[in-house]
Protein backbone atom coordinates (compact mmCIF):
# COMPACT_ATOMS: atom_id res chain seq x y z
CA UNK A 1 0.00 0.00 0.00
CA UNK A 2 2.29 2.93 1.19
CA UNK A 3 5.06 3.47 -1.59
CA UNK A 4 7.00 6.03 0.64
CA UNK A 5 10.56 4.92 2.69
CA UNK A 6 10.88 5.09 6.17
CA UNK A 7 11.85 8.13 7.18
CA UNK A 8 15.03 8.28 10.03
CA UNK A 9 12.92 8.53 13.13
CA UNK A 10 12.19 12.88 14.35
CA UNK A 11 9.73 11.16 16.98
CA UNK A 12 10.42 13.34 20.64
CA UNK A 13 9.00 11.91 23.48
CA UNK A 14 6.76 13.29 25.78
CA UNK A 15 6.44 14.22 29.47
CA UNK A 16 3.57 15.63 31.70
CA UNK A 17 3.80 16.34 35.71
CA UNK A 18 1.31 16.66 38.19
CA UNK A 19 -1.19 18.26 35.19
CA UNK A 20 -4.11 19.71 36.42
CA UNK A 21 -7.05 21.57 34.46
CA UNK A 22 -10.46 23.09 35.84
CA UNK A 23 -12.98 24.47 34.13
CA UNK A 24 -15.01 26.57 36.81
CA UNK A 25 -15.55 24.21 39.68
CA UNK A 26 -15.59 21.10 37.69
CA UNK A 27 -11.96 19.50 37.96
CA UNK A 28 -11.39 17.38 34.22
CA UNK A 29 -7.50 16.52 34.58
CA UNK A 30 -6.08 15.77 38.40
CA UNK A 31 -2.24 14.69 39.30
CA UNK A 32 -1.49 13.47 36.17
CA UNK A 33 2.48 11.76 35.01
CA UNK A 34 2.88 10.54 32.30
CA UNK A 35 5.82 9.60 29.98
CA UNK A 36 5.78 8.73 26.51
CA UNK A 37 8.77 7.20 24.76
CA UNK A 38 9.70 8.72 21.52
CA UNK A 39 8.16 6.81 18.58
CA UNK A 40 5.61 4.74 21.19
CA UNK A 41 1.46 4.93 20.17
CA UNK A 42 -0.72 5.90 22.98
CA UNK A 43 -4.18 5.42 23.09
CA UNK A 44 -6.16 7.29 25.78
CA UNK A 45 -9.36 5.69 26.95
CA UNK A 46 -11.91 6.64 29.36
CA UNK A 47 -15.94 7.82 29.83
CA UNK A 48 -16.96 10.94 28.04
CA UNK A 49 -15.92 13.94 30.16
CA UNK A 50 -13.17 12.41 31.89
CA UNK A 51 -10.60 14.98 30.07
CA UNK A 52 -9.51 12.83 27.09
CA UNK A 53 -9.80 15.74 24.36
CA UNK A 54 -8.44 18.66 27.41
CA UNK A 55 -5.14 16.32 27.91
CA UNK A 56 -4.60 16.38 23.45
CA UNK A 57 -4.98 20.10 23.98
CA UNK A 58 -2.27 20.62 26.79
CA UNK A 59 0.40 18.13 24.79
CA UNK A 60 -0.51 20.57 21.51
CA UNK A 61 -0.19 23.82 23.30
CA UNK A 62 -3.83 24.41 22.28
CA UNK A 63 -4.60 25.00 25.82
CA UNK A 64 -2.94 25.68 29.35
CA UNK A 65 -2.91 23.23 32.36
CA UNK A 66 -3.53 25.02 35.54
CA UNK A 67 -0.77 23.40 37.43
CA UNK A 68 2.03 21.15 36.69
CA UNK A 69 4.41 21.05 33.26
CA UNK A 70 4.04 19.29 29.95
CA UNK A 71 7.34 18.90 28.23
CA UNK A 72 8.36 17.96 24.66
CA UNK A 73 11.84 16.48 24.42
CA UNK A 74 12.44 18.01 27.93
CA UNK A 75 11.36 22.12 27.07
CA UNK A 76 8.06 23.16 27.66
CA UNK A 77 4.80 23.46 25.28
CA UNK A 78 4.56 26.13 23.28
CA UNK A 79 1.05 27.67 22.15
CA UNK A 80 -0.14 25.93 19.05
CA UNK A 81 3.30 23.97 19.68
CA UNK A 82 5.18 23.53 15.89
CA UNK A 83 6.49 19.95 17.27
CA UNK A 84 2.60 18.78 16.76
CA UNK A 85 0.12 18.32 14.40
CA UNK A 86 -3.50 17.18 15.24
CA UNK A 87 -6.26 14.66 13.26
CA UNK A 88 -9.86 15.36 14.67
CA UNK A 89 -13.07 12.94 14.18
CA UNK A 90 -14.55 14.97 11.02
CA UNK A 91 -12.03 15.46 8.22
CA UNK A 92 -12.84 19.54 8.52
CA UNK A 93 -11.24 20.00 4.72
CA UNK A 94 -11.84 22.75 2.65
CA UNK A 95 -14.40 21.78 0.25
CA UNK A 96 -13.64 24.57 -2.52
CA UNK A 97 -10.22 23.00 -2.45
CA UNK A 98 -9.00 19.82 -4.30
CA UNK A 99 -7.61 16.95 -1.97
CA UNK A 100 -3.94 18.29 -2.63
CA UNK A 101 -4.79 21.34 -2.11
CA UNK A 102 -6.54 20.61 1.07
CA UNK A 103 -3.24 18.54 2.25
CA UNK A 104 -0.94 21.68 0.80
CA UNK A 105 -2.30 23.59 3.99
CA UNK A 106 -0.09 21.25 6.37
CA UNK A 107 3.17 22.56 4.93
CA UNK A 108 4.97 24.63 7.59
CA UNK A 109 5.12 28.25 7.19
CA UNK A 110 8.46 29.48 5.69
CA UNK A 111 10.82 30.51 9.19
CA UNK A 112 11.66 33.53 9.51
CA UNK A 113 14.45 35.02 7.43
CA UNK A 114 17.28 35.09 10.15
CA UNK A 115 16.25 31.74 11.28
CA UNK A 116 16.77 31.19 7.30
CA UNK A 117 20.30 32.79 7.28
CA UNK A 118 21.54 30.82 10.82
CA UNK A 119 20.59 27.64 8.51
CA UNK A 120 22.56 28.59 5.97
CA UNK A 121 19.70 28.81 3.61
CA UNK A 122 20.09 32.45 2.21
CA UNK A 123 18.43 35.77 3.56
CA UNK A 124 16.19 36.30 0.60
CA UNK A 125 12.81 34.53 0.08
CA UNK A 126 10.05 34.12 2.33
CA UNK A 127 8.58 30.50 0.61
CA UNK A 128 9.48 27.36 0.89
CA UNK A 129 10.98 25.58 -1.89
CA UNK A 130 7.69 24.70 -4.26
CA UNK A 131 9.25 21.70 -5.81
CA UNK A 132 10.06 20.65 -2.25
CA UNK A 133 6.79 20.91 -1.02
CA UNK A 134 5.16 19.57 -3.90
CA UNK A 135 6.70 16.61 -3.99
CA UNK A 136 6.33 16.07 -0.19
CA UNK A 137 2.53 16.44 -1.35
CA UNK A 138 2.90 13.67 -3.56
CA UNK A 139 4.60 11.52 -1.87
CA UNK A 140 1.75 11.92 1.01
CA UNK A 141 -1.23 11.75 -1.26
CA UNK A 142 0.52 8.22 -2.41
CA UNK A 143 1.20 7.02 1.43
CA UNK A 144 -2.24 7.13 2.36
CA UNK A 145 -3.66 5.72 -1.11
CA UNK A 146 -5.09 9.03 -2.72
CA UNK A 147 -2.52 9.76 -5.20
CA UNK A 148 -4.91 9.37 -8.47
CA UNK A 149 -7.56 11.32 -6.88
CA UNK A 150 -5.41 14.36 -5.73
CA UNK A 151 -7.74 16.33 -7.97
CA UNK A 152 -10.91 15.61 -6.48
CA UNK A 153 -12.86 17.96 -4.43
CA UNK A 154 -14.16 16.82 -0.55
CA UNK A 155 -17.55 15.66 -1.79
CA UNK A 156 -16.61 13.83 -4.22
CA UNK A 157 -15.19 11.36 -2.26
CA UNK A 158 -15.88 9.05 0.72
CA UNK A 159 -16.01 9.67 4.23
CA UNK A 160 -12.79 7.01 4.66
CA UNK A 161 -10.79 8.83 1.66
CA UNK A 162 -11.87 12.64 3.44
CA UNK A 163 -10.11 11.11 6.49
CA UNK A 164 -6.90 9.94 5.06
CA UNK A 165 -6.96 13.40 3.71
CA UNK A 166 -7.06 14.59 6.69
CA UNK A 167 -4.21 12.96 7.87
CA UNK A 168 -1.84 13.15 5.06
CA UNK A 169 -2.62 16.68 6.36
CA UNK A 170 -1.43 16.22 9.70
CA UNK A 171 1.71 14.89 8.40
CA UNK A 172 2.51 17.61 5.93
CA UNK A 173 4.43 19.39 8.59
CA UNK A 174 6.59 16.15 9.79
CA UNK A 175 5.53 16.68 12.82
CA UNK A 176 7.35 15.41 15.68
CA UNK A 177 3.81 14.41 18.07
CA UNK A 178 0.57 13.44 16.27
CA UNK A 179 -2.17 14.10 18.10
CA UNK A 180 -5.56 11.78 16.93
CA UNK A 181 -8.79 13.03 18.28
CA UNK A 182 -11.14 9.95 17.57
CA UNK A 183 -10.00 10.19 14.02
CA UNK A 184 -11.97 7.02 12.68
CA UNK A 185 -15.43 7.57 15.20
CA UNK A 186 -17.04 8.92 12.32
CA UNK A 187 -16.55 5.75 9.95
CA UNK A 188 -18.40 2.90 9.43
CA UNK A 189 -17.12 -0.80 11.13
CA UNK A 190 -14.78 -1.66 7.48
CA UNK A 191 -13.46 1.66 6.76
CA UNK A 192 -12.56 1.80 10.36
CA UNK A 193 -10.67 -1.48 10.20
CA UNK A 194 -8.77 -0.40 6.98
CA UNK A 195 -7.86 2.72 8.51
CA UNK A 196 -6.37 1.29 11.46
CA UNK A 197 -3.80 -0.62 9.30
CA UNK A 198 -3.13 2.54 7.38
CA UNK A 199 -2.41 4.50 10.45
CA UNK A 200 0.69 1.54 11.46
CA UNK A 201 1.48 1.58 7.85
CA UNK A 202 2.26 5.09 8.01
CA UNK A 203 3.58 4.93 11.28
CA UNK A 204 6.27 2.81 9.95
CA UNK A 205 6.87 4.72 7.21
CA UNK A 206 6.99 8.07 8.99
CA UNK A 207 8.17 7.52 12.42
CA UNK A 208 6.19 9.60 15.03
CA UNK A 209 5.34 9.53 18.61
CA UNK A 210 1.66 9.33 18.57
CA UNK A 211 -1.22 10.19 21.30
CA UNK A 212 -4.98 8.68 20.61
CA UNK A 213 -7.95 9.15 21.69
CA UNK A 214 -10.32 6.62 20.96
CA UNK A 215 -13.88 5.47 22.46
CA UNK A 216 -13.58 1.93 20.92
CA UNK A 217 -11.25 -0.35 23.28
CA UNK A 218 -10.64 -3.26 20.46
CA UNK A 219 -8.88 -0.22 18.51
CA UNK A 220 -6.78 0.43 21.24
CA UNK A 221 -5.89 -3.03 21.78
CA UNK A 222 -5.08 -3.37 18.02
CA UNK A 223 -2.73 -0.04 17.42
CA UNK A 224 -0.93 0.84 20.83
CA UNK A 225 1.98 0.13 22.62
CA UNK A 226 0.42 1.25 25.84
CA UNK A 227 -3.41 2.53 27.21
CA UNK A 228 -3.64 5.16 29.43
CA UNK A 229 -7.49 4.60 31.17
CA UNK A 230 -8.41 7.74 32.40
CA UNK A 231 -10.85 8.38 35.41
CA UNK A 232 -14.35 10.65 35.73
CA UNK A 233 -12.86 12.95 38.36
CA UNK A 234 -16.51 14.32 38.83
CA UNK A 235 -17.44 10.66 40.30
CA UNK A 236 -14.83 10.36 42.51
CA UNK A 237 -14.70 11.95 46.22
CA UNK A 238 -11.45 13.39 47.18
CA UNK A 239 -8.85 11.24 48.43
CA UNK A 240 -8.97 10.93 52.41
CA UNK A 241 -13.24 11.74 52.01
CA UNK A 242 -15.04 9.44 54.11
CA UNK A 243 -17.45 6.62 52.38
CA UNK A 244 -16.11 4.03 50.03
CA UNK A 245 -15.70 6.13 46.68
CA UNK A 246 -12.02 7.03 47.22
CA UNK A 247 -11.40 5.24 43.78
CA UNK A 248 -7.93 4.84 42.26
CA UNK A 249 -6.85 2.60 45.06
CA UNK A 250 -6.41 -1.25 45.08
CA UNK A 251 -3.52 -3.43 43.92
CA UNK A 252 -2.62 -3.49 40.17
CA UNK A 253 -4.16 -5.60 37.96
CA UNK A 254 -2.97 -7.75 35.02
CA UNK A 255 -1.27 -5.65 32.15
CA UNK A 256 -1.34 -2.14 34.16
CA UNK A 257 -0.80 -0.28 37.60
CA UNK A 258 -3.35 1.10 39.61
CA UNK A 259 -2.52 5.02 40.77
CA UNK A 260 -3.30 5.84 43.70
CA UNK A 261 -4.83 9.10 44.73
CA UNK A 262 -3.05 11.97 45.85
CA UNK A 263 -3.38 14.77 48.57
CA UNK A 264 -6.14 16.80 46.77
CA UNK A 265 -8.29 14.01 45.23
CA UNK A 266 -7.59 10.61 43.11
CA UNK A 267 -5.20 11.59 40.34
CA UNK A 268 -6.58 11.23 36.52
CA UNK A 269 -5.12 8.50 35.51
CA UNK A 270 -6.82 5.16 36.91
CA UNK A 271 -4.70 2.69 34.79
CA UNK A 272 -1.86 1.95 32.60
CA UNK A 273 -1.98 -1.13 30.62
CA UNK A 274 0.56 -2.64 28.36
CA UNK A 275 -0.53 -4.01 25.24
CA UNK A 276 1.50 -7.62 24.56
CA UNK A 277 2.92 -8.37 21.18
CA UNK A 278 4.28 -6.78 17.97
CA UNK A 279 2.38 -4.39 15.56
CA UNK A 280 0.08 -5.26 13.58
CA UNK A 281 -1.26 -8.04 16.44
CA UNK A 282 -4.10 -10.78 15.68
CA UNK A 283 -7.27 -9.65 16.57
CA UNK A 284 -7.82 -12.99 18.20
CA UNK A 285 -5.49 -12.91 20.29
CA UNK A 286 -6.63 -14.88 23.48
CA UNK A 287 -4.09 -12.31 25.73
CA UNK A 288 -5.62 -9.22 23.94
CA UNK A 289 -9.54 -10.73 24.66
CA UNK A 290 -8.95 -11.04 28.67
CA UNK A 291 -7.25 -7.14 28.79
CA UNK A 292 -10.66 -6.19 26.41
CA UNK A 293 -12.92 -7.41 29.07
CA UNK A 294 -10.39 -5.83 31.73
CA UNK A 295 -10.42 -2.38 29.97
CA UNK A 296 -14.01 -2.24 29.75
CA UNK A 297 -14.46 -3.23 33.53
CA UNK A 298 -12.49 0.09 33.60
CA UNK A 299 -14.98 1.88 31.97
CA UNK A 300 -17.90 0.58 33.97
CA UNK A 301 -19.35 -2.63 31.44
CA UNK A 302 -19.38 -5.29 33.71
CA UNK A 303 -20.25 -9.03 32.37
CA UNK A 304 -21.85 -11.46 34.77
CA UNK A 305 -22.67 -14.68 33.61
CA UNK A 306 -25.53 -16.88 35.13
CA UNK A 307 -25.88 -20.38 33.05
CA UNK A 308 -26.75 -19.52 29.57
CA UNK A 309 -27.76 -15.73 30.39
CA UNK A 310 -25.43 -13.13 30.31
CA UNK A 311 -26.54 -9.79 32.24
CA UNK A 312 -24.52 -6.35 32.92
CA UNK A 313 -24.38 -3.93 35.30
CA UNK A 314 -22.76 -0.23 35.29
CA UNK A 315 -20.95 -0.66 38.62
CA UNK A 316 -19.45 -3.93 40.86
CA UNK A 317 -21.90 -1.84 43.40
CA UNK A 318 -25.14 -2.28 41.87
CA UNK A 319 -26.08 -5.01 43.98
CA UNK A 320 -25.89 -3.42 47.46
CA UNK A 321 -27.13 0.20 46.28
CA UNK A 322 -30.88 -0.84 44.12
CA UNK A 323 -33.25 0.66 46.24
CA UNK A 324 -36.89 -0.48 45.59
CA UNK A 325 -39.78 1.45 44.44
CA UNK A 326 -41.82 2.59 46.71
CA UNK A 327 -44.34 -0.15 47.63
CA UNK A 328 -42.25 -2.56 46.64
CA UNK A 329 -39.94 -4.64 48.99
CA UNK A 330 -37.04 -7.24 47.92
CA UNK A 331 -33.79 -8.15 48.62
CA UNK A 332 -30.99 -7.51 46.35
CA UNK A 333 -29.74 -10.48 44.48
CA UNK A 334 -25.93 -11.02 43.36
CA UNK A 335 -26.80 -9.07 39.66
CA UNK A 336 -27.99 -6.43 41.67
CA UNK A 337 -32.02 -7.24 40.78
CA UNK A 338 -34.46 -6.80 43.42
CA UNK A 339 -36.87 -10.24 43.83
CA UNK A 340 -40.43 -9.83 42.65
CA UNK A 341 -39.64 -6.67 40.90
CA UNK A 342 -39.25 -7.08 36.98
CA UNK A 343 -35.74 -5.47 35.50
CA UNK A 344 -35.01 -4.56 31.71
CA UNK A 345 -33.40 -7.22 29.62
CA UNK A 346 -29.26 -5.77 29.07
CA UNK A 347 -27.53 -5.97 25.92
CA UNK A 348 -25.51 -9.27 25.31
CA UNK A 349 -22.28 -7.86 24.75
CA UNK A 350 -20.29 -4.50 24.43
CA UNK A 351 -18.22 -3.32 21.63
CA UNK A 352 -17.31 -0.39 23.01
CA UNK A 353 -17.46 2.01 26.58
CA UNK A 354 -20.35 3.84 27.24
CA UNK A 355 -21.58 6.74 25.10
CA UNK A 356 -19.13 5.55 22.63
CA UNK A 357 -20.24 8.29 19.98
CA UNK A 358 -19.03 10.91 22.03
CA UNK A 359 -16.81 13.27 21.56
CA UNK A 360 -15.47 14.26 24.42
CA UNK A 361 -14.01 18.31 24.77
Amino acid sequence: MPTSTTRASSALPIRLRGVGRRFGERPVLHALDLDVTAGEIIAIVGPSGCGKSTLLRQVGGLDQPDTGTVDIDDSPTRPTDQRCAIAFQEPRLLPWRTLRQNVELGLPKARKRSERAEAGKGTTGSHPDKAAGSARITELLDLVGLGSSAGLRPRQVSGGMAQRTSLARALARAPKVLLLDEPFGALDALTRLRMHDLLLDIHRAEPTTVLLVTHDVDEALYLADRIVVLADLSQQRPAGASGAADTGTGAPTAGGAVHAPTAGGAPSIQRIVTVPGDRPRDRDDPALAELRLQLLADLGVHRVHAGNTTTSTLTASAATTTTAPSGHTGTPTAAGDLTGIPTAPAPTDHRTAPDSTDTNR
